[in-house]
């Protein structure tokens, strides 16, 4: 049906990132990693190589400017912090310091969607939209911690900006069967396969649309999951792939309905020519959302599991 699920195991997306580019530092001095005094996870790495660790303060702007400084000296520069603050506070320095002039910085925020916790300054919802907007910029939704390390180590020879986005990377579900997986950057993961319908998703949805599609099939209904952890650049081959198998689509994201994976998949298909027999977007409405766990939002915003499970009953009955 699919890959080798590994649900029940839950890591620290955070602590691997912190230990992912502790290791990878030992090995290249080229590797400079920034915070905005949101460096908890980063202990190691500032202990172990002080010289190349900047916290700048509460001052997302600043890092983003010194962090493209670095890159233009030769350097591999990876900043970490929250990702409304990154996308919104110091989006021109994004947009004119790393990305106009190309350059490998890696952006890795946490609090992607609604799962921050901390109410409407501090939810991620138009993130996705920012920066697949910006040219260069290559734009990424994972929500398996695993997957982390070997895209942290990717990225390390890939040209020009990169943004990794993650939930609240406390306590996270592991999808796939470490050691079982290859990931691509720019190619969607058919982690579940079917006829009946797709769900394209991302981040934490894909867990919830595994479980979802499990659910479905006990009723009859064979469903498709596509993890498209690259959003841009979108593998539109995959996108029209199953459009045409399946004919129904459902997508489904913490994110705003508009602009982020939903915007991107109904661009390529229109482009192309490719039409579903039915197509729903599920995920934040325009809304700012109050304070509330990730799950507690979802029901109250009407894109939980159960949402998801309906709309795909609905889709079936056409």
């Amino acid at each position: 049906m699919g890959v080798t699920t590994n649900f029940g195991v839950m890591m620290s997306a955070r602590t691997v990132v912190g230990e992912t580019l502790h290791e990878i530092g030992k090995k290249n001095d080229r590797l400079w990693v920034l915070t905005a005094d949101t460096g908890g996870a980063l202990a190691d790495f500032k202990q172990d190589f002080p010289d190349r660790f900047v916290d700048v303060g509460i001052a997302e702007q600043n890092c983003v400017g010194v962090a493209a400084g670095l890159a233009l000296e030769g350097n591999i520069p990876v900043v970490m912090g929250m990702i409304p603050f990154l996308s919104m506070r110091a989006c021109e320095q994004v947009r004119t310091d790393v990305c106009y002039q190309n350059l490998p910085v890696r952006l890795i925020g946490t609090g992607g969607g609604l799962t921050s916790g901390g109410g409407s300054t501090h939810n991620a919802m138009e993130d996705i939209s920012i920066f697949t907007s910006m040219v260069n910029m290559t734009v990424l939704s994972i929500g398996d911690p695993v997957m982390i390390k070997d895209i942290i180590y990717a990225s390390m020879d890939r040209p020009g900006p990169m943004f990794i986005r993650l939930a609240q990377g406390k306590a996270d579900a592991v999808i796939y069967e470490p050691g079982t997986m290859q990931y691509e950057i720019g190619k969607g993961i058919l982690a579940r396969d079917g006829k009946d319908a797709t769900i394209f998703c991302h981040g934490e949805m894909v867990r919830l649309a595994l479980e979802a599609a499990a659910t479905l099939e006990e009723e009859g209904l064979s469903v498709r999951v596509v993890d498209m952890f690259t959003i841009k650049p979108l593998d539109t081959e995959l996108v029209l792939r199953c459009v045409k198998e399946t004919k129904r689509i459902l997508v489904w994201e913490d994110h705003l309905m508009n602009g982020g994976l939903a915007s991107a998949i109904s661009d390529a298909m229109t482009d192309n020519g490719v039409y579903p027999e039915a197509f729903k977007r599920l995920g934040i409405p325009q809304v700012y959302a109050g304070f509330g766990s990730g799950p507690e939002q979802r029901v109250k915003y009407g894109y939980d599991i159960e949402a998801a499970k309906a709309a795909l009953r609905a889709m079936c009955k056409k």
